[in-house]
């Protein structure tokens, strides 16, 4: 087993340790989690942009003293989407809903991340996207195919009222879907700045904002699929 690795599989440990106490503690815990997560990510969005900016308009890696209303602009934007949808949609989903479904969405990010990379690792074959050059079409098979697993995982447990239906399966599928274009649209934008991760905080992992790219996407998704259907 490589150094990567086991420091990959550490970290993973201790943040599904630190998810779980944080989804199943007071309202409150969940809140403030919830907007420190919120702050790293655009912290790290602003990376990003910001080498993104300073690769098109300076010779050297800083951005201009100048006012740049492109960069300013990214950053309102992620800002607001952070705060006013991911993180205030999340709290919705997790108080209306329960801390168990809120657990059984992120495991369908969490497996649908975890189906890419075993199918990606076993099988190879050919590349997904130039966005991304690591994935490939048989890691997005098995991505689908993951995703699957929380449902047979959650109507076993009984926890939630679920019925192995086309709806259900309808649901995981299309969130599998939007977690794995989130994780595409982040993987354009680092592509585009010229960076591997978005961040060191995660050893083996890389930055926050590399773990949950599709994450910030597939919650607000959800909660308009929960309000319309």
């Amino acid at each position: 087993m490589s150094q990567n690795l086991l420091k990959r599989i550490i970290t993973s440990i201790i943040l599904l340790i630190l998810f779980f106490f944080i989804n199943f503690s007071h309202q409150y815990i969940f809140i403030l989690s919830i907007l420190l997560l919120g702050i790293v990510i655009c912290v790290e969005a602003n990376k990003i942009f910001s080498k993104l900016i300073s690769s098109r308009t300076l010779k050297k890696n800083s951005l201009s003293k100048s006012f740049n209303p492109e960069f300013f602009i990214l950053n309102v934007m992620t800002f607001f989407y952070i705060f006013f949808v991911f993180c205030n949609l999340s709290y919705e989903i997790h108080k209306s809903e329960g801390s168990i479904f809120f657990l059984y969405i992120i495991s369908i990010c969490f497996l649908t991340d975890i189906g890419g990379y075993v199918f990606g690792k076993l099988i190879g074959g050919k590349k997904l996207s130039k966005i991304s050059p690591n994935k490939t079409i048989s890691g997005t098979i098995g991505s689908f195919i993951f995703s699957i697993f929380p449902l047979i995982i959650f109507l076993n447990l009984d926890y939630l009222n679920l019925e192995f239906d086309l709806n259900n399966i309808l649901l995981c599928l299309l969130v599998s879907l939007i977690s794995q274009l989130g994780d595409l649209f982040i993987s354009f934008f680092k592509r585009k700045a010229k960076i591997k991760d978005t961040g060191k905080l995660l050893p083996g992992h890389g930055g926050v904002l590399d773990r949950v790219d599709g994450i910030i996407f597939a919650i607000p998704f959800t909660y308009f699929l929960l309000k319309l259907f």
